[in-house]
C-alpha cells in the first residue's frame, strides 16, 4: 500500500520578543474570517505599524490628552479629541515605520527585535517608506481640520518623527529627541484648543522629554549588550552603571516640572494625590530594575502606562471640581 506523505506542520508566525500577547488574541479575532495568505499579510503590516504592541501608542496618548484637558480647562472640545487621538495612533504608526525602515540591518543582531517584519524578510524596506508617506497624510489630512498655528506646527512634528530612527546612529541620547517627537502634539494640542502656545504648555513639553527619556532608557537596557555590539547609540549605554541613580535624577525632575505645571494651572488636591501616586510608581519601577534583569526593565517600562493615566486621571478630576 502506498503510503501518504507526511505534511509538515506549519511554520509558527514570526513573533517579536516584546509582543503583547493581548494585543494579539484580539488581532487574531478580527483576521479570523480572513484566508490564510492575507492574514499573515495583514499581520506583517500590523506588526510594522505596532498594533501588536499598544503600550508605546499609550505613552503618546497621555501627554497628548493631558494638554487637551489643561488647554480647555475642562473636557476639551469633541473635534480635537477626536482629531488628536486618532494622529497619535497614526503618527506613532508612521513613526514605527520609519525607525524599522532605518534599523532593517540593526534589528536582526538583536534578539528583541530579530522578528520584526522587515528583519525577517515579510515586508520590503520600499513598503515601509510607503507605509510611512500613508500614514503621515493621513495625520496631515486630520490637521486641516484644525488651524493655521496647528497646521504649521505639524511640519516640526513631522520632522522629529522623521529623523529620530536615525539620531541613535549619531548621538547617545535619541531618547532626548524621541521624547521631543513625542511630545509635539502638547503645543499642537494647546493649538487647537486656544490658538496659542502658552508657557505651560512648553513646561509640560519639557516635562513630557524627560519623562520618554526615563522609559525609553529603561526600554534600551533590555538590549543594552546587544546593541553595543551591534554599534547602535542609546542613553542606557551612555548611563553604563550608573543607569539607575540618572533615572532616578530624571523621576525626581520630572515630578518638579510636573509640580511646577500643576501650580501654573492651578489645579487642586486630586492632581496631587496623581503626582503623590506617580512617585509610588517610580519608586516600584526602581525597585523591579534593581537587578537589571532584561525582563525587569521590559516590565518598568510597560509601568509607565500607569504613570500616564494616574497623571492624566487626576487632572480629569481637579478640573471637573
Amino acid at each position: 500500500m502506498a503510503r501518504k506523505p507526511v505534511t509538515a506542520p506549519a511554520p509558527a508566525p514570526v513573533r517579536p520578543a516584546d509582543a503583547s500577547t493581548t494585543a494579539e488574541r484580539v488581532i487574531a479575532f478580527l483576521l479570523r474570517s480572513a484566508p490564510a495568505a492575507r492574514r499573515e499579510r495583514i499581520y506583517a503590516f500590523l506588526q510594522l505599524t505596532r498594533m501588536d504592541r499598544p503600550i508605546g501608542a499609550l505613552l503618546l496618548l497621555w501627554p497628548t490628552w493631558w494638554a487637551l484637558w489643561l488647554a480647555a480647562k475642562d473636557f476639551p472640545p469633541v473635534g480635537p479629541l477626536v482629531i488628536f487621538t486618532l494622529g497619535v495612533f497614526a503618527m506613532r504608526s508612521a513613526g514605527c515605520a520609519i525607525n524599522d525602515y532605518a534599523d532593517r540591518k540593526l534589528d536582526p543582531q538583536v534578539s528583541r527585535t530579530a522578528g520584526r517584519p522587515i528583519a525577517s524578510g515579510r515586508v520590503t524596506p520600499r513598503e515601509a517608506l510607503i507605509t510611512f508617506a500613508a500614514l503621515l497624510v493621513f495625520s496631515f489630512v486630520l490637521v486641516l481640520f484644525t488651524n493655521k498655528l496647528t497646521i504649521l506646527l505639524s511640519f516640526a512634528g513631522a520632522g522629529l518623527a522623521a529623523l529620530y530612527p536615525f539620531t541613535k546612529r549619531y548621538t547617545n541620547l535619541p531618547q532626548v529627541v524621541l521624547g521631543a517627537a513625542f511630545g509635539w502634539s502638547i503645543p499642537m494640542a494647546f493649538a487647537a484648543v486656544t490658538n496659542t502656545v502658552p508657557p505651560v504648555a512648553w513646561l509640560l513639553f519639557i516635562a513630557n522629554i524627560l519623562w520618554s527619556v526615563i522609559y525609553d532608557t529603561e526600554y534600551a537596557m533590555v538590549d543594552r549588550e546587544e546593541d553595543l555590539k551591534a554599534g547602535a547609540k542609546s542613553t542606557a549605554i551612555l548611563f553604563a552603571d550608573a543607569d539607575l541613580v540618572i533615572i532616578g535624577v530624571l523621576m525626581g525632575t520630572f515630578l518638579l516640572a510636573m509640580l511646577l505645571v500643576g501650580t501654573r494651572a492651578a489645579l487642586g488636591w486630586p492632581y496631587w494625590l496623581g503626582l503623590v501616586i506617580t512617585a509610588g510608581l517610580f519608586g516600584y519601577q526602581q525597585w523591579i530594575m534593581r537587578e537589571r534583569a532584561r525582563a525587569a526593565c521590559l516590565a518598568a517600562f510597560r509601568h509607565n502606562n500607569w504613570v500616564g493615566l494616574a497623571l492624566w486621571v487626576g487632572i480629569v478630576v481637579a478640573l471637573a471640581l
